[in-house]
């Protein structure tokens, strides 16, 4: 069963981390297993914190859902080994309507390819040879691709050259050895000859009789007999054919791993002349092949977004994915989708907390664990109860899930904060990447960091290196119109805030070079993000 990925924003923060982990569960619960928590970037310290104390994985780590090989319903999965004859290769090919067939060592390893093309190229050039001759074939394959009976077996592995009983009997004296073999009809006398002459194998052909008088010599000197039906022209063929796959495969075979976007995998599909792709792992181990039919069909991963609903916080590649659901406490975005879905978006603390009333709602509890992590979830994002965002629902579902959890929702409150505010030894640029979101307000990009300290003081002493810190972002490539930071005091429930964005920006927002004191303002998305937003829109 396809799988679909329940994935978070960019730079994710608590919530967004331990609300994935919650949901999934949730869904795991009432589903096959099917849904994958996820993640689009680094834990913070704050997160590993939380999940270790209640002994929880990490949702997977997926940097984009662009699709990929893996999302690919049809692939080929048909293969033959370097030792198979060619004509089983040809078989096999017809059999499923293949214009290639990749070649594997003993150790499923992929090491070349046999395409219609080659196999052309290869048959033509066995025919032009002077002497028609046959590569080591065991004596049971040969009589399976000739449909003969072993009368005589007096040797396991065949090779040499080949001869058809067709010039003077004396001139295949001459050139016939003890390894070779030799095509003969009904013709007794010329049987006995080359079995006399001690030859490797006797084929006898179009269905001629086999007489005792043979068989007695054929035994007595060690000499293989085969019998068919098939006439010495067609045997001739047929062993033109046993030639194994190795001999005639090609090696210039494009690769590409389950990992590999579609639209690589497209163009090189595209400008390969063989119109076809193998899939291997990192070992060069062959999984399947790819062809134009496999990519026939529209491909995309499936997704359910937690904590945002803004193409610019969500992982790469969104525009691609098909979202099934999209669960979220923040402002309405721009996200749109090309068929209805389910859209949960309710003003409360936290998404875990709307997780949360999932659970509680239908009946089923949580695991410890699970029950662990949203809980910490939802303390993150409201520091424990405390913040503006907080509403009923928070307090509700945080007592659901400490009885379950096992754990005093005070005390590890701030055991969890302590550990969001652990900044010793931690540079500005780091703790700016820790927690960030990205917004769209009157047309100007615009990405907001909140970092929690224990005081003010702790941003007003690291002043110029914030500024310093900004600066280099805002001279990235695709950096944003403005850089925001907003150094959050837990114990005075209020934000310094650091801003740089270009020199005209500055002026209308009077901005200068030292950090404004915003009171009360502790929450990004209702104390800050609505308000700036109006006045932005006022003064651009």
């Amino acid at each position: 069963m396809k799988s679909i990925y329940v994935i978070g924003h960019r730079h994710p923060d608590t919530d967004s981390i331990c609300s994935v982990i919650g949901y999934a569960a949730y869904l795991n619960k009432q589903g096959s297993g099917q849904y994958i928590a996820a993640r689009c970037g680094d834990l913070n310290a704050e997160s590993r914190y939380a999940l270790e104390k209640f002994g929880v994985e990490a949702p997977e780590l997926i940097l984009s859902v662009e699709p990929s090989v893996a999302d690919i319903a049809f692939t080929y999965p048909q293969s033959a080994t370097a030792s198979t004859p060619t004509i089983d290769v040809i078989e096999a090919m017809d059999a499923n309507d293949l214009r290639n067939l990749p070649i594997t060592d003993g150790a499923g390893k992929l090491i070349g390819l046999v395409s219609e093309h080659g196999l052309a190229r290869a048959y033509v050039s066995t025919i032009k040879r002077e002497n028609l001759t046959m590569s080591p074939m065991p004596v049971d394959t040969l009589a399976r691709i000739l449909s003969a009976d072993v009368r005589v077996k007096k040797h396991e592995v065949l090779e040499g050259s080949v001869y058809i009983s067709i010039d003077a009997l004396h001139v295949i004296l001459s050139r016939i050895t003890a390894k070779d073999i030799a095509i003969v009809g009904d013709d007794e006398p010329t049987q006995l000859a080359l079995v006399s002459a001690g030859i490797a194998a006797l084929i006898i052909a179009d269905s001629a009789p086999v007489g005792e008088r043979l068989l007695s010599a054929a035994e007595a000197r060690g000499v293989t007999v085969l019998s068919t039906d098939v006439d010495a022209f067609g045997v001739a063929k047929m062993i033109h054919l046993t030639l194994p796959a190795e001999m005639i495969m090609a090696t210039d075979v494009p690769t590409v791993h389950m990992n590999d976007t579609l639209e690589y995998v497209k163009q090189l599909v595209s400008n390969s002349k063989y119109r076809t792709a193998c899939v291997v792992d990192d070992a060069g181990t062959l999984i399947s092949t790819i062809s134009r039919n496999s990519l026939m069909e529209d491909v995309a991963k499936s997704v359910i977004l937690l904590d945002h609903n803004e193409y610019s916080q969500a992982v790469e590649g969104i525009e691609t994915a098909d979202i099934i659901e999209i669960i979220d406490h923040h402002r309405l975005g721009a996200m749109a989708t090309l068929r209805p879905i389910r859209f949960d978006m309710e003003p409360v603390g936290s998404t875990s907390t709307i997780v949360t009333r999932r659970f509680m709602e239908s009946g089923i509890q949580p695991e410890m664990g699970v029950a662990g992590a949203l809980l910490s979830g939802i303390l993150s994002d409201t520091l424990g109860l405390k913040m503006s965002t907080t509403t009923r629902l928070d307090e509700e579902a945080v007592m659901f899930l400490a009885e379950i959890a096992g754990v005093d929702p005070e005390v590890y409150a701030q055991e969890l904060i302590a550990e969001g505010m652990s900044l010793s030894g931690v540079s500005q640029r780091e703790l700016l990447d820790r927690d960030t979101k990205e917004y769209t307000l009157s047309g100007k990009r615009v990405v907001v960091a909140q970092i929690l300290t224990p005081s003010y003081e702790y941003a007003r002493a690291a002043a110029a290196d914030i500024y310093a810190a900004l600066r280099e972002k805002m001279n990235e490539a695709n950096a944003p119109d403005m850089y925001i930071a907003l150094y959050t005091s837990v114990a005075e429930m209020g934000s310094d805030m650091f801003a740089v964005s270009d020199e005209a920006t500055m002026l209308k927002m009077h901005w200068g070079k030292e950090p404004l004191h915003l009171e009360g303002v502790v929450s990004r998305k209702k104390d800050f993000v609505p308000h700036f937003g109006r006045i932005l829109a006022n003064i651009l």
